[in-house]
C-alpha cells in the first residue's frame, strides 16, 4: 500500500453542501473526529450549483461500487446518519467511509483511515445518481 495520502479534488452541489456543514458543526451524538473529518471534507469541496453536479460524483443517497487496497469490492448507500444500517450496506457519512466518499467521481482515489487508525485507499468503480432524499432527514 501507498504510504502518501491521496485527497483528490471533490465536488459538492450547493444544497448539500450546506445542510452537510450544519451536520459537521452540530456534531449531534456523534464522534467529535467523525465532524470534524467531515468538516475538513466540506471546507475543501467545490461547491457548485446543484444542476451542475455531474451524475457519476458521490452524494448523499448514491449507490456507490468501490474496490479497497487489498482488491475488496463494496457497494454502499451513502445516507444521513439516522438512516445508517450497515446491514443493509447504507453508510452514514459521518463515517471514516462515508466521509471519504462524499464528493468523489468514479475513477478517483482516496487514502481514508479506520475507526481503529489503520489508513487504507480506495477507488470508485462506479456511481448510481440517488433519488432526492428529504432535507430534513440532515437534521436528525
Amino acid at each position: 500500500m501507498r504510504t502518501h495520502t491521496l485527497r483528490p479534488a471533490i465536488v459538492v452541489g450547493a444544497a448539500e453542501h450546506r445542510q452537510l456543514m450544519v451536520l459537521a458543526m452540530g456534531g449531534t451524538g456523534h464522534s467529535a473526529d467523525a465532524a470534524d473529518d467531515l468538516l475538513y471534507e466540506m471546507e475543501r469541496a467545490r461547491v457548485v450549483p446543484d444542476h451542475k453536479l455531474a451524475d457519476d460524483v458521490i452524494r448523499m443517497g448514491s449507490l456507490a461500487r468501490y474496490r479497497t487496497h487489498d482488491g475488496q469490492e463494496k457497494d454502499v448507500t451513502l445516507v444521513y446518519p439516522a438512516n445508517a444500517d450497515i446491514s443493509q450496506g447504507k453508510v452514514s457519512v459521518l463515517t471514516p467511509i462515508g466521509t471519504a466518499l462524499i464528493g468523489l467521481r468514479t475513477g478517483q482515489s482516496i487514502t481514508w483511515l479506520t475507526r481503529d487508525g489503520r489508513k487504507n485507499v480506495l477507488t470508485v468503480l462506479a456511481v448510481t445518481k440517488p433519488e432526492p432524499e428529504p432535507a430534513a432527514e440532515a437534521a436528525e
